[in-house]
């Protein structure tokens, strides 16, 4: 699905989201990845929800977002409570969601200006 979105100086905009494949600012990416709102997208390890620690967190834990928008793949499914503690204890949200789902919260919380990161399990 190709999204449409004008892109602010820095900030960063997915473009397309499709079965595999995510494409932020003109950069397609077939492997998990985290998105701040500006800034360099960072490859993330896990590549399905079984995958997931709660190491895998910790750096949204660091960056402070009002919010994370959490991609789980092409099907809504939720990460064990466990794996989210140090978000929530934080006072972080956590949206789950399918990944195209998110890819569109994304790019709304984020043209609003929200400190919003995404964090995409994007599988095959």
């Amino acid at each position: 699905m190709k999204l449409h979105a004008d892109r602010a100086e820095g900030v960063n905009v997915i473009h397309a989201c499709e079965p595999g494949s995510v494409s932020v600012n003109g950069v397609a990416y077939t492997h998990s990845i985290l998105i701040p709102p500006t800034g360099p997208v960072q490859p993330w390890e896990p590549a399905a929800l079984a995958d997931l620690t709660e190491a895998h967190f910790a750096p949204l834990v660091a960056a402070r977002p009002e919010v994370v928008v959490f991609g789980s793949g092409t099907t809504l499914r939720f990460p064990p409570p466990a794996v989210l503690r140090e978000l929530m204890g934080a006072r972080i949200g956590v949206e789950s969601m399918d990944t195209a789902a998110a890819c569109r919260t994304f790019n709304i919380l984020v043209g609003e200006g929200r400190q919003v990161w995404a964090a995409l399990l994007i599988g095959r």
